[in-house]
């Protein structure tokens, strides 16, 4: 095998959700920074175009397309538009979600907000998928990769709607591993620990990163950027024989709010 070839994704092209910050943003960068041409899909346009100017400045190439992955349309419009702007998709990242950081009482969650998480977290995945993957077959090359999170396999209180749908996620992904092989396209999820994003800082506090970093074999917080190396490994043709996997990147420990 050419190793020079193991990480190289010239040809590519990617869509990434939640492209515009933290995980999503930092996915987008190393993509790109391996050869791929990547849409940067967010609800927020402005955000997006300005990490669509980093990835050009920095020699890559990449465009905005606003997306709320939780409207059908939108979806459809984001996969119509890089067909007719790249010719193809060949890399899908699920990063978008929302939900948890322990506001889900099930004393006072509406059923209405447990509904939502699922709609953003699950079902928008699931048809992204579907949406991309005859492009894919088309292409010859497919590999999805779906962001979970260590709540998928934690247990912590105020968190039901997150933790559930981060689980659903896991096992969705390890189904579709069946339907989508035969078509050489590869579908793997990534959980996340506890990773520097505006997400975490909403709720960290030092107190609370005291207790995470006691059970964190490796002694800080993860960066968007760990994550990152992840998602490059299964979005290139080195995890070739890698499918219906979910990689946890936690610092080899468990970091919870509780």
């Amino acid at each position: 095998m050419n190793t020079s070839k193991l990480f190289d994704l010239e040809g590519k092209t990617a869509i990434v959700t939640g492209g515009a910050n933290g995980i999503g943003k930092a996915s987008c960068k190393i993509l790109a920074a391996h050869g791929a041409k990547v849409v940067v899909s967010d609800y927020n346009l402005e955000a997006a175009k300005e990490a669509v100017n980093e990835i050009n400045e920095a020699g890559g190439e990449a465009i905005a397309i606003d997306c709320d992955v939780t409207k059908d349309e939108a979806l459809l419009n984001l996969v119509n538009k890089t067909i007719e702007k790249f010719g193809g998709i060949h890399i899908l990242v699920n990063n978008v979600g929302g939900g948890g950081a322990g506001r889900e009482s099930p004393y006072d969650i509406e059923v209405e907000q447990f509904i939502k998480v699922y709609e953003m977290n699950v079902f928008s995945m699931w048809r992204l998928c579907q949406l991309v993957a005859p492009h894919m077959k088309e292409a010859g090359y497919g590999s999805i990769i779906n962001m979970s999170s260590m709540a998928s396999i934690n247990k912590s209180p105020a968190i039901s709607a997150y933790a559930s749908s981060k689980a659903a996620i896991n096992h969705m992904t390890r189904n579709l591993a069946f339907d989508y092989g035969p078509d050489e396209i590869r579908i793997n999820a990534i959980g996340p620990g506890a990773v520097r994003t505006h997400a975490l800082s909403t709720v960290l506090t030092p107190e609370i990163e005291k207790r995470m970093l006691a059970r964190t074999p490796i002694k800080r917080l993860g960066e968007p950027e760990d994550i990152a190396g992840a998602v490059l490994y299964f979005a290139a043709p080195i995890s070739s024989w890698t499918s219906g996997q979910v990689l946890f990147v936690n610092g080899g420990g468990e970091q919870t709010l509780d």
